[in-house]
């Protein structure tokens, strides 16, 4: 519906045209800006709890659908599919009267331009407002059900780890994550921030192992964050705070940020050593530097930046090398479903052979420009040993100059060639680190 971007939607048309686009294959971190411009200003935190909340429970709203829905319904009308997955949501986990939730979204046919759909969508919520006990005991048994994953991923993550550990990643994964911020040690100390926090009657504390973490209490608005816009804090999860101490810095170093969007990471490491004789930080588009530069400028740091494809050296490597390298690697992002819980739907079982692949290639790459003695810091937030582990240990089998150094933490556990640390209700995302040193 290109042509028509500029018209204002309600709510619940809004949350159906972004779910039916994530269906499509689309991400919903690049259609939620987007479709929050279409809405009142008002509405929109509602369509991130709509949107995220029917993402997140979707395989289990897509499992009630197919009992309540006959006929399945055409690929191009598959916004009524995301409008009725909504009212379901709301229906099940919203404290909103359930007239009003089966009125708002019956109507919101209307803005999506499908009048044929009204007696569906209300004979549909209306059917699962009077049988839902009932259906939500017939899939007791039912493990896609009863943990809202896709069946391979339940399989891998079962597979992958011992029963509590499992349980304790999907629990995370279904629940809303906490607003965490970085404070800018160029800037101000944590202590002086938490009490310019108390003061603007925001709740918050300190985060169990990240120095310069605070967890809120409950999410804010950035703008209601004190001495946000002058760079005094910058919001990123714990566990992606960890990096910058693993590089073990000093002033002087050349360092090589490699997949360093959005910036986080890259950020952090200049607050952590801002005698750094370089850094150098790149990514593969062009278009997701953009969003680098930003938040070097708000916090008023400096990095060379270049968009290039890590594994082609002779594009964007000068030939000297680097002290530090920190490899943040795409990946399965397992570890942050429930910041991106559209990765439910739009991961598939092959995706992971073909990541573990990548992440191979550009660490094989990134080592020749690693100087002997130097340290590398592999990352993925990932959950799975397919990415992690694995990739470590086959690559520690290829080299005969790389060793690997141990990281000794309170945080996560300890594997044979890393940390891993595992999402956590009200703490901190899936992560894991590798740090090797060149002979």
């Amino acid at each position: 519906m290109a042509n028509k971007n500029n018209k204002i939607l309600t709510t619940r048309a809004a949350a159906a045209e972004v779910i039916a686009k994530v269906l499509r294959g689309q991400s919903l971190s690049a259609l939620l800006p987007e479709y929050s411009e279409r809405v009142e200003e008002k509405d929109r935190p509602l369509l991130k709890e709509l949107c995220f909340g029917t993402l997140r429970w979707y395989p289990q709203i897509s499992i009630l659908l197919k009992s309540l829905i006959q006929k399945p319904l055409r690929e191009k009308d598959l916004e009524i599919q995301g409008l009725v997955a909504c009212g379901l949501y709301q229906l099940m986990h919203m404290r909103i009267a359930e007239h009003a939730i089966i009125n708002e979204t019956v109507s919101a046919v209307t803005k999506l331009n499908r009048p044929w759909a009204k007696g569906l969508v209300n004979a549909v919520l209306r059917s699962f407002q009077r049988q839902q006990q009932e259906l939500l005991d017939s899939q007791s048994d039912n493990a896609v059900f009863q943990t809202a994953h896709p069946k391979w991923l339940l399989k891998k993550i079962n597979d992958s780890w011992p029963e509590e550990i499992a349980t304790q990643i999907v629990a995370a994964n279904n629940e809303r994550a906490p607003m965490t911020l970085r404070v800018n040690a160029l800037r101000t100390s944590r202590q002086d921030y938490l009490d310019c926090l108390t003061a603007a009657g925001i709740s918050a504390s300190a985060a169990q192992y990240s120095a310069q973490g605070i967890v809120l209490d409950a999410p804010c608005d950035v703008n209601d964050l004190p001495n946000f816009k002058d760079g005094h804090v910058s919001i990123q999860d714990e566990a992606a705070q960890l990096a910058a101490g693993l590089l073990m810095l000093d002033k002087g170093q050349r360092v090589l940020d490699a997949c360093c969007a959005p910036g986080g990471k890259t950020c952090h490491i200049l607050e952590s050593a801002p005698d750094l004789e370089s850094l150098l930080a790149i990514d593969l588009e062009q278009r997701r530097l953009i969003r680098v530069e930003e938040n070097l400028a708000r916090l008023q740091l400096k990095a060379d930046l270049k968009a290039a494809n890590a594994n082609d050296l002779e594009r964007w490597w000068d030939g000297n090398t680097y002290d530090r390298i920190l490899i943040d690697a795409p990946c399965s992002a397992t570890g942050v479903i429930r910041r991106h819980p559209d990765i439910k739907i739009l991961r598939k079982p092959a995706d992971i052979d073909k990541l573990a692949a990548i992440q191979t290639k550009i660490l094989t790459s990134l080592w020749q420009t690693l100087k002997p003695g130097g340290i590398l810091v592999y990352a993925t937030c990932s959950v799975l040993p397919d990415e992690n582990e694995q990739i470590i240990k086959n690559f520690i089998a290829s080299q005969n100059d790389a060793e690997i150094l141990k990281i000794d933490a309170a945080w996560g556990i300890a594997t044979d060639h890393g940390r891993q640390l595992f999402p956590l209700v009200n703490g901190n995302d899936g992560f894991y680190y590798s740090r090797l040193r060149k002979l």
